[in-house]
């Protein structure tokens, strides 16, 4: 294993901060949890690949080749995240009338198109779940000749029991989970239980013949099939939310790791969560916005990944509009600061730049400390205008940050010019604010958003903007 000292990464599995190493020199070997294709992925599921994304960019920052690999679920999520229910995107096709190859396919090229705008590199390996079926089938079958699986009415499970160290990514316990006492259970032998092959009816329209009968696959399988067939075992790194530590992530490990006889993984990565104005999204409420509901909303894909980057992947972040805008503002003030410094022809000091160079890679390499890194580039743009304040930007911060800041800057400005019915309808906010009549001034405020401008609020008023 080859260590380098210089770089830090939070693994979840020993709950700190480690020097990272590879398992081969010069290389990472990478896994990350794809979508499960039934729906257009929201913002909150975009973050996940927006950090997974730094992350992959700080390891080639750091002079890494990346091998790394994303499955697509497109069969085996049901409804509920569990063991019961109806698969999640043959749900959907039955609500459209079409085959589920064909919202799979639909939901994906949502995703990649999504994802495409973030500025998010794709995976070398993009694999979908029913194209590694017999690479599931053929697990099952360790497993199940392992002696850690049985059969029930409605598929064939993994005994959670069988592998002593079922919590060492969640750090739970299996006491008071044994013995199929309670009722919930079913015919689940434990709580912790989970299916590896689910047996489907007649009306199912993704299913496969197998040694225990027609079926599917359970939500699991898939990830560590697929890992094994791409990367070796154990690999560098899995990413994925939090969300997946408890259920998904740990029985991945429970599979692979009773398969093999040896770890899966040497780094757990995991974001934190996102909140929509202090709370969860929810289609009732009316909160689930996704790429295309931003870019409607008047923003670049580029604000909404500065927004992502002025919060360290393990915390939660607290989604709202006012803090959008505040990172198109950020974003707006860092590309005018760089069309000065590009026409500048004064040079900086040799020993700024480095020292610069020095500061931002130590925020990266920090367990990826973007806010850190920002800060950074904040202090460059003040630098006294200089080419090679813009090429230190352009070219080597953005190499991590990835937020198009060359293009950008080389891009005419637009001159804006605000018709006088907005100004006028501004100007009517402004005084039903001073009035505390706060219903007509979000009135207008929506009634500004939905002409195409923005309006926000300074000490001294507002400012306009065209989006």
């Amino acid at each position: 294993m080859r260590y380098n000292e210089d770089m830090k990464l939070y693994n979840t599995l020993s709950k700190q901060k480690e020097e990272f190493y590879t398992v081969k020199p010069g290389v990472v070997q990478m896994y990350s949890c794809g979508p499960t294709v039934y729906y257009t992925a929201h913002i909150g599921n975009l973050r996940a690949y927006v950090c997974g994304d730094i992350l992959k960019k700080t390891l080639r920052f750091n002079g890494y080749q990346i091998e790394d690999v994303m499955n697509i679920t497109d069969v085996g999520h049901l409804v509920g995240d569990g063991d019961t229910g109806e698969d999640k995107v043959e749900t959907t096709a039955r609500k459209m009338g079409v085959h589920p190859l064909e919202i799979a396919k639909k939901f994906t090229d949502i995703f990649m198109h999504d994802i495409g705008l973030l500025n998010i590199t794709p995976a070398k390996h993009i694999v979908p779940a029913t194209h590694c079926i017999n690479e599931m089938i053929a697990l099952v079958k360790t497993l199940e000749q392992k002696g850690c699986t049985y059969r029930t009415s409605d598929g064939i499970y993994f005994d959670a029991s069988t592998f002593p160290d079922y919590f060492q990514l969640s750090k739970g316990s299996l006491a008071g989970n044994i013995g199929g006492a309670r009722v919930a259970l079913g015919e689940k032998r434990n709580a912790n239980d989970f299916a590896l092959w689910k047996f489907v009816g007649p009306n199912t329209i993704q299913k496969w013949d197998s040694p225990w009968g027609i079926g599917c696959p359970g939500w699991h399988i898939e990830c560590s099939a697929i890992s094994m067939k791409y990367l070796p075992v154990p690999f560098d790194i899995h990413t994925g939310g939090v969300d997946h530590i408890p259920i998904h992530h740990t029985n991945e490990i429970a599979q692979t790791q009773t398969a093999t006889g040896k770890k899966m993984c040497n780094f757990w990565f995991h974001n934190e969560f996102m909140k929509i104005d202090g709370g969860k999204m929810s289609k009732s409420l009316g909160n689930v916005y996704s790429m295309a509901d931003i870019i409607d909303r008047g923003y670049d894909p580029m604000h909404l990944r500065l927004l992502f980057l002025q919060t360290t992947y393990r915390t939660v972040l607290n989604f709202t509009f006012p803090a959008l805008d505040a990172a198109r503002e950020n974003y707006r003030n860092i590309i005018n600061a760089l069309r000065h410094h590009r026409t500048a022809t004064a040079h900086t000091n040799p020993k700024i730049l480095a020292d610069l160079r020095q500061a931002f890679t130590d925020a990266v390499n920090n367990d990826l400390n973007t806010p850190v890194a920002l800060a950074v580039l904040h202090q460059a743009l003040k630098q006294p205008d200089s080419p090679d304040i813009y090429q230190l930007v352009t070219k080597v911060f953005d190499q991590v940050l990835s937020l198009s800041l060359d293009q950008a800057a080389r891009s005419e400005p637009q001159t804006e010019t605000i018709p006088d019915t907005i100004i006028a309808m501004a100007k009517q906010r402004l005084n039903a604010k001073q009035q505390r009549d706060w219903a007509t001034a979000d009135k207008l405020r929506a009634e500004i958003i939905a002409a195409g401008y923005q309006i926000n609020d300074t000490p001294n008023g507002y400012t306009l903007t065209k989006n």
